[in-house]
């Protein structure tokens, strides 16, 4: 099972998808692709920035862009700079999902103080 947080960035009222749970793995990406696949998301382009050892990972699907990225900590962020409905799409999708579980989160948690 897959545990994800809708959350808002840090200092930000931009909301983002953080999967922290299950993503060790190696299915991770197809079983995310197959959640959302009434989206019919098309992975445009694969990132691997070794520096900061992230991967990167721009996806299309008919709600617009969204970029979902793994962190060398092993977090997953689903983003969307200029589409946050994509984000709601996805997260309305994910919560119906067998494979997903959403943790609620308090957002005043992630304001900046």
């Amino acid at each position: 099972m897959y545990k994800y947080h809708f959350r808002p960035e840090y200092g930000s009222e931009k909301l983002l998808i953080e999967i922290f749970n299950g993503l060790e793995k190696k299915e991770f990406l197809s079983d995310f692709l197959d959640a959302i696949k009434i989206l019919k998301p098309k992975v445009v382009d694969f990132e691997d920035l070794w520096i900061n050892d992230e991967i990167s990972i721009n996806v299309n699907s008919e709600m617009g862009e969204f970029i979902l990225s793994k962190d060398t900590w092993g977090f997953v962020f689903l983003t969307s700079e200029n589409n946050q409905e994509c984000l709601f799409q996805i997260n309305s999708i994910l919560e119906i999902a067998e494979n997903f579980e959403k943790v609620e989160i308090d957002f005043e948690d992630y304001k900046l103080k």
